[in-house]
């Protein structure tokens, strides 16, 4: 595959009215301000776009509206992330359907496991759907870490294009780089880790999905670009901007988790103008009072209000 799918590809939060509902016309701002940034592409229905707390009506709404608002100025990747294989196939065929450019899928979780579970249900993703597929390491929310030998065998095959690792394990990620680069880069490698995406680069990553870049997506395009050019200097200084500004994450209080992250990232974006409401999907409550305080005091530090 050629590396369309590299670069800065930010996953597009959701955001949604004060009762709940899909606001379009935010997320028509927020798609648009981040294509305006020069960002390489977009992640719909990833977890910062809360994907496994929308219904399948909401899912389809949310692609065919990003699919719409787009219009081909960047690639789309789409979450299909689901409990079974099952599942993942009904929301990769919807998606294929929709008309997004690739898919990304983690493994399978509640009840199924062991790793010979998780490569068949890779392969049989890529046996029922034909657009290009990358697996989503991310440990603390499916429970399962996947292998790296089992990725580049996957890769090596065909049967997965790429990895988005949000594992925060960066030793495995750095020595998947390794055997990846060794075995001729089958794979595209992106990482989801904020604050040290500066390393990933250094080491041989081929982009970031990092979703403060939904807050801040210039820095991330530069960032990505002096590394393009060599410029490690501008890389890390870069970044040591973004892991100052990523502490709207932890700047709260009494939250955790997915309140707390995605939590911050609508909190920021509402009181920068960019989206109506922080509300976050049931049974999370958005963040108020001295919570929202604290994080405007990071954007006003870090020159964002």
């Amino acid at each position: 595959m050629d590396r369309t799918f590299t670069g800065v590809i930010p996953p597009v939060i959701t955001p949604l009215t004060a009762d709940g509902e899909f606001d379009v016309v935010s997320f028509t701002r927020v798609v648009d301000r981040l294509i305006d940034a020069g960002v390489d592409g977009l992640f719909l229905l990833g977890s910062s776009g809360e994907v496994v707390f929308s219904t399948d009506e909401r899912r389809r709404q949310i692609l065919e509206t990003g699919v719409e608002v787009v219009a081909g100025r960047v690639p789309v990747l789409a979450g299909v992330i689901e409990t079974q294989t099952e599942r993942v196939v009904e929301q990769a065929r919807m998606a294929q359907a929709v008309g997004v450019d690739a898919l990304v899928a983690t493994a399978p979780f509640y009840a199924l496991g062991g790793p010979e579970v998780v490569e068949r249900h890779f392969r049989v993703l890529r046996s029922r759907v034909d657009l290009p597929l990358f697996a989503y390491d991310i440990p603390v929310c499916v429970h399962t870490k996947l292998d790296g030998q089992m990725l580049l065998r996957l890769g090596r095959e065909g049967i997965i294009d790429g990895v988005k690792d949000s594992s925060g394990d960066d030793v495995s990620f750095r020595q998947l780089i390794r055997a990846n680069t060794a075995a001729g880069s089958p794979l595209v490698l992106l990482t989801g880790h904020e604050v040290v995406v500066d390393g990933a680069y250094l080491a041989g990553a081929h982009g970031a999905v990092p979703g403060l870049a939904n807050v801040a997506p210039e820095p991330y395009v530069k960032q990505w670009r002096a590394a393009q050019s060599g410029d490690w200097d501008a890389v890390r200084e870069v970044q040591d901007h973004l892991a100052d500004l990523m502490t709207i994450v932890s700047v709260t209080s009494g939250v955790s988790g997915y309140g707390a992250g995605v939590g911050a990232f609508k909190t920021a974006l509402s009181l920068m103008g960019v989206i109506t409401s922080n509300q976050v999907t049931e049974p999370v409550s958005a963040l108020e009072g001295q919570n929202v305080e604290a994080i405007a005091g990071v954007l006003r530090a870090q020159g964002l209000l």
